[in-house]
């Protein structure tokens, strides 16, 4: 493990021993301080002015009670989480997780990644995340209905188009977000469409943003390769996951002339040297929410592995996009034995720390999650500047402004890294350029 810088190494002690318990949050606070060593040395007002330490504890922490009754007539409680971590650029900004596993650590860990990848976009948003414990799957519509209208009603007193804006994520799809913001417009008697994003496009949602994480994140490699002379064409790529991010993801590299040979879920993962039939992908996980182990019954030749790692699948470019921590040492070592050369995070903090060290030391080129999956957050902002004027824009140019606003975060990356002697360094660029635009407004700010 690298070592942090003199003057960050008793922050992260003071952090460890605030946050006992967060291992997720320890790793993504330890990989940005790690990162941050030259802009300390080179600007210690950064260090002397204590924003650091200001950074790294969440301006807000919401845990709420969330009492629901089940089809069943039994009254179920769950726990809600709001981190708003910091409003320096923007409103707090940052999706809902329904899982099983979301817990404080957890959300405190994607809100502090939240803060860097929002202001990587360049866009005037802040840092958040948020969720419940609560499992949607097998749940009835009804149950999920007075799921949402339960934790809404708590909710939506920390909410506002200028205080803080959710949107979906892990279990948080258009069916949950239309709960969300009916139970919203209903207590508050005021139609905000920008106080949500991920909205449906018949009630103020955006083009684009079903698609722009998966869209982002290819868009992203793309620039990757064209900044080594190369591009996605005829490149064999391998996606973990096969929820929303993966599935767009899988568009995209296929509409850009690469092939896409294995996808997975929770169960197992499914190998097709044909290329994956995305349609087939949708009809199984959207259409009847099964399981990718059901793939090789619809299409002859391909195979499905219910025991191992989707990382032996030998490809070019590798893409996680499930969940975090799915990506190991092991896993890493398989793909530089089979030939990969990128590696760009779709799901947050999917790496582990001994992975990015190895890529780092056989020379693959690796973008963290808060550079290449920034794309869906940008679009969520795009929506709520299309609220804001009461407009709404075709496809083909949010698209366009998305693209755009992904070259613009590559370019901030390697443009970083390099003033800060980390030429080629995406994780060294993302970390710096985020913080360095945060840790400006917040000086500016004062003591607050």
């Amino acid at each position: 493990m690298p070592e942090l810088h003199d003057s960050l190494s008793p922050l992260f002690d003071e952090l460890l021993a605030r946050n006992p318990g967060e291992r997720e949050f320890h790793q993504a606070a330890r990989e940005v301080l790690e990162s941050l060593g030259p802009v300390v040395a080179m600007h210690p007002e950064y260090a002397d002015a204590e924003v650091l330490r200001m950074l790294c504890e969440p301006e807000r922490q919401i845990i709420f009670r969330i009492p629901w009754v089940d089809d069943r007539g039994r009254v179920q409680v769950n726990r809600g989480f709001r981190v708003e971590f910091n409003s320096a650029l923007g409103p707090y900004k940052g999706g809902l997780r329904f899982h099983p596993s979301v817990n404080l650590g957890i959300v405190k860990f994607l809100g502090f990644e939240q803060i860097f990848k929002n202001a990587l976009t360049g866009l005037p948003i802040g840092g958040a995340k948020g969720g419940s414990d609560f499992d949607p799957k097998g749940r009835s519509d009804a149950e999920v209905m007075r799921f949402c209208q339960s934790l809404m009603t708590e909710l939506y007193r920390h909410m506002g188009e200028y205080t803080d804006v959710p949107a979906g994520d892990i279990g948080v799809g258009g069916r949950e977000l239309g709960y969300l913001f009916g139970q919203y417009k209903r207590i508050t008697n005021r139609y905000e469409s920008g106080t949500l994003t991920g909205k449906g496009l018949s009630w103020g949602g955006s083009q684009v943003r079903t698609e722009a994480t998966g869209y982002g994140l290819v868009f992203f490699v793309q620039e990757m390769l064209a900044a080594q002379g190369g591009s996605l064409d005829g490149m064999r790529v391998v996606v973990s996951g096969s929820g929303n991010v993966a599935i767009h993801a899988i568009e995209k590299i296929t509409q850009l002339g690469g092939t896409v040979v294995a996808c997975s879920d929770s169960g197992g993962y499914v190998v097709d040297d044909q290329g994956i039939d995305l349609d087939l992908v949708k009809e199984i996980k959207n259409g009847r929410r099964g399981r990718i182990s059901e793939y090789p019954e619809a299409r002859p030749g391909s195979r499905y592995i219910a025991d191992g790692s989707i990382w032996d699948v030998a490809c070019d470019v590798a893409l996680p996009c499930a969940t975090q921590n799915e990506l190991d040492e092991a896993s890493a070592g398989a793909l530089i034995r089979n030939g990969c050369t990128v590696v760009a995070e779709g799901a947050n903090m999917p790496c582990t720390p001994g992975a990015i060290r190895l890529f780092a030391e056989h020379g693959l080129r690796f973008a963290p999650g808060k550079a290449a999956n920034a794309g869906g957050v940008a679009t969520s902002a795009l929506e709520m500047q299309q609220n804001a004027s009461r407009d709404a824009w075709p496809f083909d140019y949010t698209e366009a402004r998305l693209a755009g606003i992904m070259r613009g975060v590559h370019e901030r990356c390697l443009t970083t890294a390099e003033t800060y002697g980390s030429p080629g360094s995406y994780v060294a660029g993302a970390n710096i350029a985020g913080f360095t635009r945060v840790a400006d407004a917040m000086l500016a700010f004062g003591v607050v």
